[in-house]
């Protein structure tokens, strides 16, 4: 474990340069899980992630020759924005490797903080093989995003917040596992002063690299992921035996759970998180019997979400709810029939959005139109009940928007 000196150290570091987070009770996700859940905001850090906490520990710890000659890091994102941030800000060039892939929104924002961002390689071990190179033949310092004592205590100081932040010890926490840096040293620290509280990691099913090794098991098949900041094929050599010796199970989740997490964060929190971010409050509804009547603290790691990829999830859970549907109703090409639609949704109290309207002309005695409608509803029943209105009206109607696409 890192020692509590260590990570107070790190904590003396850090005072003043990066924001104590607020810890925030949840009554709509305690009660949607049946347990009482705080939520550490991460995603309001400095940069939008913890990892600018051990990117300044690290940093601040180099000599004045290692400074000068300037540091490599590779990152999907979180870890290249922290770097950046902290060395602009103590003049220390920057250069980030990013793997294929990553989010638009994280290559501009690391580019805009005056790192030099290098994309390279499809993974981020591939990302991390060519800063290693850059350390070879330029003499930069890599800065690793999770394997390295200052990285882990840095990371470390957000349990020693959580601990100081709550009036009674939490039963259980749930942390996100990319390479394990930020679990490492949360669970440090709870487990030198708040050592009753149960630790769980969560990982992604496509990179449940940590799980694969504290279960022995071969399950890391890598792939796309929402929670692509958690995207690590390999567990960190330092934060492995870290977690073995502190953690008492590995969750793994999928993306359809990571997204639905996301959305609820949004809805019921009005908190932006990324998948990465999410995935302890997905865990937690995916083991609600295990958690229920306990006092459980969910680490929100980020906030560094791609718009674009933010508004998909957001729509793809109102599709997947139910609360928005294209209905496709074959109707006689005939004058009023669009409008005695249209009465029919505004009567079942369904919104319109958009309407697509195609004419199909086959001969004199065949004359139909398909309508498409995308519209607003309650809920999957407010769906089933439109479509039986207009089947009971004489039209042909189906939903094709499948409920889980």
């Amino acid at each position: 474990m890192i020692s509590l000196e260590v990570l107070k150290r790190a904590q003396e570091t850090l005072a003043g340069k990066v924001n104590v987070t607020p810890m925030i009770y949840s009554q709509v996700l305690s009660n949607m899980s049946g347990a009482e859940v705080y939520l550490k905001l991460e995603n309001l850090q400095i940069t939008g992630s913890f990892k600018s906490r051990g990117a300044l520990v690290r940093l601040a710890s180099l000599s004045k020759a290692e400074a000068a000659k300037g540091v490599v890091a590779a990152s999907a994102g979180n870890h290249a924005q922290g770097v950046a941030y902290h060395a602009q800000n103590m003049g220390i060039p920057a250069t980030i490797v990013m793997p294929q892939g990553t989010p638009f929104n994280k290559i501009s924002k690391t580019e805009k903080l005056g790192a030099k961002v290098i994309v390279s390689g499809e993974t981020f071990i591939q990302a991390r093989n060519a800063a290693l190179d850059l350390v070879k033949s330029d003499g930069l310092t890599y800065v690793s995003p999770y394997d390295h004592e200052d990285i882990m205590a840095g990371q470390g100081v957000v349990g020693l917040e959580m601990i100081d932040q709550v009036e009674i010890p939490l039963d259980a926490i749930l942390v996100p596992i990319g390479g394990g840096g930020l679990l490492a040293g949360v669970a440090s620290a709870f487990k030198h002063l708040s050592p009753d509280t149960e630790i769980f990691g969560v990982q992604c099913d496509a990179f449940p690299s940590m799980a694969d090794s504290f279960y022995n098991q071969n399950n890391t098949k890598g792939g796309y992921t929402l929670a692509e900041g958690i995207a690590v094929k390999e567990p960190g050599e330092l934060t492995a035996p870290i977690i073995k010796e502190t953690t008492t199970d590995i969750f793994v989740v999928n993306e359809i759970q990571i997204e639905e997490a996301v959305l609820s964060l949004a809805e019921n929190q009005r908190l932006t998180v990324e998948g990465a971010g999410a995935v302890g409050l997905a865990a937690l509804l995916q083991n609600k019997e295990r958690f229920a009547g306990k006092r459980v603290g969910l680490v929100l790691s980020g906030g560094n979400i791609d718009s674009r990829i933010l508004s998909s999830v957001l729509l793809r859970g109102l599709y997947r709810d139910g609360r928005m549907a294209v209905l496709r109703i074959a109707v006689p090409d005939q004058p009023g029939h669009l409008a005695k639609i249209t009465k029919i949704m505004s009567d079942n109290g369904a919104n319109i959005v958009e309407i697509y309207h195609q004419r199909m002309f086959f001969d004199l005695s065949v004359k139909l139109t398909e309508v498409d409608v995308v519209v607003e509803t309650l809920d999957q029943d407010h769906v089933q009940r439109l479509i039986d209105q207009f089947v009971g009206e004489g039209y042909s109607c189906r939903e094709i928007s499948e409920k889980n696409a």
